[in-house]
């Protein structure tokens, strides 16, 4: 349920604006309750957040929660004579990783043609790999795989383009690495263990991978 607030909000000042094509609002971060969406390029203060989740706030006190990884930032007030100027939402790390996967598939592409490398084993190799890029002149379009989402490009800043997934109420968690497999490594198998109460018999071994460092248990 919304926070009850005033009818008006003094001084209000919006931290974001509903992108060009309106926004869908929820009474609460539940799919399930939905409620009057947005218009186009309003503004709204982010007051909440929850995962995808957040609340906002409108001029005349109406609260609402929406997908916030939609929503479109309104630039700080300038910085003061002297400091420095700061740049938020780089590409350049983005751009970064889309080219080190690529590469990597690359890679393993090249020793699975060259018979270096078998179909396990390249499946192994690209395990957990995710990117996506389109370029046209100054303009790129980059799969952002940690938020699950497509973002705009225009060289100097990101803006969320487009979604991939629903809005979710737990925090974004960096997508993990995969780890390179060494030539002629046959990875251990591990054999789904059977509920001793349902199986007849003695409950089976579980096997496990090679043993870490000393005092580390697996």
């Amino acid at each position: 349920m919304s926070v009850p607030v005033p009818e008006y909000v003094p001084d209000f000042r919006p931290t974001h604006v509903v992108p060009r094509s309106g926004l869908p609002a929820w009474e609460e971060p539940d799919p399930g309750l939905p409620t009057a969406p947005l218009d186009a390029f309003l503004p709204v203060r982010l007051v909440d957040r929850t995962g995808d989740w957040g609340r906002v706030l409108c001029s005349n006190g109406w609260t609402a929660w929406v997908d916030a990884r939609l929503l479109v930032s309104v630039p700080d007030d300038p910085p003061a004579t002297g400091r420095p100027l700061t740049r938020t939402a780089d590409p350049r790390p983005l751009i970064a990783r889309a080219e080190d996967a690529l590469g990597r598939y690359r890679r393993a592409a090249e020793e699975l043609g060259a018979g270096r490398l078998d179909g396990e084993g390249f499946r192994l190799r690209t395990r957990g790999l995710r990117v996506g890029m389109v370029v046209d002149g100054e303009s790129v379009w980059l799969y952002d795989a940690e938020h699950e989402r497509w973002v705009y490009c225009d060289g100097l800043g990101l803006s969320t383009y487009a979604e991939s997934a629903a809005p979710s109420a737990e925090a974004a968690r960096p997508a993990e690495e995969p780890e390179a497999t060494p030539a002629g490594y046959e990875p251990t198998q591990v054999v789904p263990q059977v509920d001793p109460a349902k199986a007849a018999g003695p409950p089976p071994t579980q096997v496990v991978g090679p043993a870490g460092p000393a005092g580390d248990e697996r």
